[in-house]
């Protein structure tokens, strides 16, 4: 029979094996400029779909004007034909606002990575927008319920 302390120390090596094996919280967050590289640039670099070219400050002039966290937040949830988080769905909330700032760095603008009282006001303006969304398509689909009863009662 095995001593209780040995068990439990085999127990407890692995639980910690389990725990490291499944660590990529830990790993750090992506650049503003490997995103940039790896998801943005197909529409930033050509100006796909009206999207504003990285490096031209007359575009971006007015994005930047916005705020960091507007813009950052908006452009995440998606805005005019750009898809939430640039159609990446593995981008963290970070990663994604780690490339706004780049580009807006790259275009004229003196945006930093956003620290984590950024990140908290970005998360909230990114939540504000969401439900703005959310009450908008909650209104249309009333009406289209609406539309449906009034068909069906004629």
């Amino acid at each position: 029979m095995k001593p209780p302390q040995l068990t439990l120390l085999r127990s407890t090596s692995l639980v910690a094996a389990v725990c490291l094996a499944g660590a990529p919280a830990l790993a750090q967050p992506k650049t503003g400029e490997s995103v940039y590289r790896s998801v943005c640039m197909a529409c930033h670099d050509t100006g796909v779909a009206h999207a504003p070219k990285k490096g031209d400050a007359a575009a971006w002039k007015p994005l930047i004007e916005e705020g960091q966290h507007v813009l950052s937040a908006h452009a995440f949830v998606g805005v005019r034909a750009m898809p939430a988080k640039g159609g990446d769905e593995k981008l963290t909330l970070q990663e994604f606002s780690r490339a706004v700032a780049w580009m807006a760095r790259e275009s004229g603008g003196d945006w930093q990575d956003p620290d984590a009282a950024m990140m908290h006001r970005i998360s909230l303006e990114a939540e504000k927008r969401l439900d703005a969304d959310i009450r908008a398509k909650q209104k249309l689909k009333a009406e289209l319920h609406r539309q449906d009863q009034r068909r069906q009662a004629r």
